[in-house]
C-alpha cells in the first residue's frame, strides 16, 4: 500500500472507531463525569494511572483538572500516579512493578476519592492491583480500556464506570481514550461552571 494511502487509512480508521464508540460510550462517559463532579464537590480527589501511552493520557487528564481544560476555573484535585518517577521506581525496586500504583492508592486514596485507570488491553498487572487497592479503600473506579476489557472487566463493581472502546488496535483505543478524557474534562467543567443545559 502506498504511504499516502496508509496515512489516509489511519485517519479513516480513527474516525470510524470514534463514531462506533460514540453512541456506545456516551451514557457511561456522562455517568463518569457526574461521579467526578460529585467527588470533587465533596472535597475529594481523582487519582489517575496507566502505563506507557496510558500513563501519558492519565497525566494529560490530571493537568487539565489541576490547571484548566478550555475554560478558566479554579484548579480541581487530581494526581497522575505515573508522574512521580522517584516514588514509582522506589516501589518497583522495594516491592515489585505490579505495586507501583496500588501502593500509592493505599497511601493517598481516601473513601470518596476516585481512581481512574487506563489500560488499552485491560490486562496490566499494575492497573489491576490499583483497582483492588481502590476498592479496598472504598473508592469507585472509572476504567478506560478496550478490546473486551481483560481483567479490568472482571474487577468492576456496582459503583464503577466501565468505558471499553470497541476496537482491537492499541493505537485506535488510545486515540478514543484521549477523546473520552476531553469529554470528561468538558463535562466536569460544564457542570461546575453552570453551562450544562
Amino acid at each position: 500500500m502506498p504511504l499516502h494511502d496508509r496515512i489516509l487509512d489511519h485517519f479513516q480508521s480513527s474516525a470510524q472507531t470514534k463514531l462506533d464508540a460514540a453512541a456506545l460510550l456516551a451514557p457511561a462517559i456522562e455517568q463518569a463525569a457526574r461521579l467526578m463532579v460529585h467527588s470533587l464537590t465533596q472535597g475529594n480527589k481523582i487519582l489517575a494511572c496507566g502505563n506507557g501511552g496510558s500513563a501519558a493520557n492519565a497525566q494529560h487528564f490530571a493537568v487539565a483538572m489541576v490547571n484548566r481544560f478550555e475554560q478558566e476555573r479554579p484548579g480541581l484535585a487530581a494526581i497522575a500516579l505515573a508522574a512521580d518517577a522517584s516514588t514509582m521506581t522506589a516501589i518497583a525496586n522495594a516491592q515489585n512493578f505490579d505495586q507501583i500504583f496500588a501502593r500509592q492508592v493505599k497511601a493517598l486514596g481516601q473513601p470518596g476519592d476516585i481512581l481512574m485507570v487506563i489500560s488499552a488491553s485491560g490486562h496490566s498487572g499494575s492497573v489491576l492491583h490499583a483497582v483492588a487497592a481502590a476498592h479496598a479503600r472504598g473508592m469507585p473506579v472509572v476504567a478506560l480500556t478496550g478490546r473486551r476489557g481483560g481483567g479490568l472487566a472482571e474487577q468492576m463493581q456496582e459503583d464503577d464506570v466501565f468505558l471499553c472502546v470497541p476496537a482491537e488496535s492499541a493505537a485506535r483505543i488510545q486515540e478514543v481514550h484521549q477523546l473520552i478524557i476531553h469529554c470528561l474534562c468538558d463535562a466536569v467543567d460544564s457542570v461546575l461552571l453552570g453551562v450544562e443545559e
